[in-house]
């Protein structure tokens, strides 16, 4: 017998068809119609957003040929029922006028309810980037899991979840704007490779405002971390514009640079990049490769400071 490809984990794998997959071991393989107003959601459900208009397009649908694809519930010691997967189609479902759902019913742990909603919401692609990173680290705190714990759990690789995991660092605007999903996670990971948060947010200004590429972002990281940008806010007049590339302060003040440090790596010898804006400011960089070569720098700084 072929083996099963351990890529997929727990998670997509075990719930590939996540209602249907749901409908065995520990739950009866029958429908049950179940009322409404006994139905309640699941306060851990990752996902919070739904669209209104697609959920009248799903209802208009459920009153012209019903329900596909049942839901999946767990009874509640009250008797109730706790919506383990199918929420969108419970919301169209109360829209449409419906008194009573088709749904299976199963036994489930509470960390088994956040991980299947999870996982579902996953499969089908309906989180946002920010909630997807939100129900992860709910999860992995709950279930008290390491990263490598977790990414096996959602049938994930560790290194898609320590991404989405760290979008929570972003400040709040940037969070936002993913969630709305008006910045995509390719440029919100580019964003991330800038440690300052207020030029994190002055990135992402620019990247929304000019409407710039992943690969145009990630150009200008590198420029920054390299010293060619000092302040992403050089990139834009007082309109929020790009400034002209055929600025002549700036291009002088880059041309002195690139002259200055040419001239500072044959003092040193040591290799010296300079970064000058039009403002005047710029900064420095010495490198060497080993000690003697730093007891060299620091003797001619010396002489200098005397």
């Amino acid at each position: 017998m072929s083996k099963k490809p351990m890529g997929l984990g727990r998670g997509l794998d075990a719930l590939m068809s996540v209602d249907d997959s749901l409908n065995s071991n520990n739950a009866p393989s029958s429908i049950n119609e179940v009322d409404i107003d006994q139905i309640h959601v699941n306060p851990t459900q990752p996902r919070k957003d739904f669209d209104e208009q697609s959920l009248k397009e799903l209802a208009d649908s459920i009153r012209t040929i019903g329900i596909i694809q049942p839901i999946t519930l767990r009874q509640e010691d009250d008797g109730s029922y706790m919506i383990i997967a199918g929420e969108r189609r419970f919301r169209a479902s109360q829209m449409a006028g419906r008194i009573t759902i088709p749904a299976y019913i199963r036994k489930a742990s509470d960390d088994d309810v956040m991980e299947m909603a999870l996982v579902e919401n996953i499969q089908r692609e309906d989180l946002n980037a920010i909630e997807v990173a939100l129900a992860y680290q709910q999860l992995q705190t709950k279930s008290n899991l390491t990263q490598e714990e977790l990414a096996q759990r959602v049938g994930k690789s560790r290194a898609s979840v320590a991404n989405f995991m760290r979008l929570l660092r972003l400040p709040a605007e940037i969070q936002l704007a993913l969630k709305e999903k008006k910045l995509s996670m390719g440029h919100a990971r580019a964003i991330l490779s800038v440690e300052d948060p207020e030029q994190q947010v002055k990135l992402f200004h620019l990247t929304v405002e000019q409407d710039l590429s992943v690969r145009r972002v990630e150009q200008l990281v590198r420029d920054f971390a390299e010293g060619r940008i000092l302040d992403f806010a050089e990139l834009q007049d007082a309109n929020g514009q790009k400034k002209p590339k055929g600025n002549a302060t700036a291009n002088a003040a880059s041309d002195y640079c690139n002259t200055m440090a040419e001239h500072l790596t044959e003092k040193f010898s040591a290799k010296v990049k300079m970064s000058c804006n039009d403002k005047g400011q710029g900064k420095i960089t010495i490198a060497f490769k080993n000690d003697e070569e730093l007891q060299n720098i620091i003797g001619l700084l010396d002489k200098i400071e005397r």
